[in-house]
C-alpha cells in the first residue's frame, strides 16, 4: 500500500484522521490557556506570538471537521481534544510557575515563629495587627515568586495550621533598597491602628 492509497483508507479516515485532529485540539487549547495566562500577566510579545500559532493548528483541525460533515469520529475527537487541552493547558501553566503571588495569611494564633520564618527564607513579609467578627487577628502580606507557593504554603500550616491564607496573582510588583517597604509597613499599621 503506498502513501496515496493509505490516505484514501479507511484506516486513515477513521482512526489516523480522527487522532490527528484530537492531537490538534490538545496543542491548540494548550496554548490558548498559556496565551491567557501571558495577556493576564502582560507578556503582550509572548502572548502575541503564541497566538499566531494557536490559530495555525485550530486552522487544520477545523479544515478536517469541514471537509467530512457526515464523520462523527472526527466531531469526538474535536470535543475530546478540546476538554483533553484545557487540563493540558492548567498542568503546564503549573509546572510554569512563573510571575509573582500576594500571599495574604490571617492568623489568631501566635504569628512570630511564622513571620520569623518568613523572613528567613528571604520574604519581605508585612505585618499588622486587625479585628474580625472573632476578635483580634494578625494580617500578614508577603509578595513571593509563584514557584515558592508550595513551600510558604508548608510553612503556613506548620506554624499556623488553622491560619486562612488565600493567594493572588501581581502582575506588576517592584522591588527597591526597603525603604518603601517600611514606608508601606508603617502606613498599614498606623491605618488598621486607627479603627
Amino acid at each position: 500500500m503506498d502513501f496515496t492509497q493509505f490516505l484514501n483508507s479507511s484506516l486513515f479516515a477513521l482512526v489516523v484522521l480522527p487522532l490527528l485532529i484530537f492531537l490538534a485540539r490538545i496543542i491548540d487549547v494548550s496554548m490558548g490557556t498559556i496565551r491567557v495566562i501571558f495577556i493576564a500577566k502582560g507578556f503582550k510579545k509572548y502572548a502575541t506570538i503564541i497566538g499566531f500559532f494557536e490559530i495555525l493548528v485550530w486552522l487544520a483541525a477545523i479544515n478536517q471537521i469541514m471537509n467530512n460533515l457526515t464523520n462523527y469520529f472526527y466531531y469526538f475527537a474535536y470535543a475530546a481534544g478540546f476538554a483533553s487541552g484545557t487540563y493540558v493547558g492548567m498542568k503546564i501553566e503549573e509546572k510554569i510557575s512563573f510571575g509573582k503571588v500576594s500571599v495574604r495569611i490571617i492568623t489568631r494564633k501566635n504569628s512570630r515563629p511564622l513571620l520569623e520564618e518568613l523572613k528567613k527564607a528571604k520574604h519581605t513579609v508585612t505585618s499588622v495587627g486587625a479585628h474580625s467578627q472573632n476578635g483580634k487577628v494578625r494580617l500578614i502580606t508577603t509578595i513571593i515568586d509563584r514557584k515558592d507557593l508550595p513551600k510558604v504554603a508548608k510553612t503556613i500550616k506548620k506554624y499556623n495550621p488553622r491560619a486562612f491564607y488565600s493567594t493572588e496573582d501581581v502582575r506588576f510588583a517592584s522591588e527597591d533598597d526597603g525603604l518603601k517597604s517600611k514606608r508601606v509597613k508603617s502606613f498599614l499599621r498606623l491605618n488598621f491602628h486607627k479603627k
